[in-house]
């Protein structure tokens, strides 16, 4: 990281990754081409984290080739001016891992990871949970990315007297 006063540690990257609205995750396509999609994840526990998708596509044929993906979030995005300097900047929080995907093939496993995902991001929903598993589960893919280190963080923010918080400070 260039400018590790801004480093922030993986307690704090992961709850940036588990706050995000979405994560981006890349690959490497077949033809070696890069493919980043932003996409819904949900995590058990800290290294292991979910995304559902079609049965074949783009995502799955990457995998096969190439497990190797890059998570990537970012939160707390704001255009600013600098408080102090009157320079156009951008405040951020943003976390970043690396892991290997792989297909879930176990059904328990995937219901488990839609369970996560749902409860993520439709939480008042879970009463229609297991019958739209019921009608979907068999068309519906479940890849599992376990992450090889713990995510990094790294954060732009300016406190209330317009001083920039380095080194991990929090407000």
């Amino acid at each position: 990281m260039r400018k590790v006063s801004r480093e922030m540690d993986s307690n704090w990257a992961l709850e940036i990754m588990r706050k995000a609205p979405y994560i981006t995750v890349s690959f490497t396509r077949p033809d070696g081409t890069a493919y980043g999609v932003p996409l819904s994840l949900a995590s058990n526990g800290d290294d292991i984290w979910y995304f559902h998708c079609a049965p074949e596509g783009d995502k799955l044929d990457a995998i096969a080739v190439n497990p190797e993906v890059c998570l990537s979030a970012v939160t707390k995005c704001q255009l600013t001016v600098g408080p102090k300097d009157g320079t156009f900047t951008l405040q951020y929080r943003s976390a970043i891992a690396f892991g290997k995907a792989e297909v879930v093939t176990d059904n328990e496993e995937k219901i488990l990871a839609l369970r996560l995902i749902s409860q993520r991001f439709l939480p008042k929903h879970m009463d229609a949970f297991e019958e739209a598993v019921k009608r979907s589960l068999h068309r519906t893919a479940v890849v599992k990315v376990v992450l090889s280190a713990p995510p990094t963080g790294k954060r732009k923010q300016y406190d209330k007297n317009g001083d920039e918080m380095k080194y991990g400070r929090m407000e």
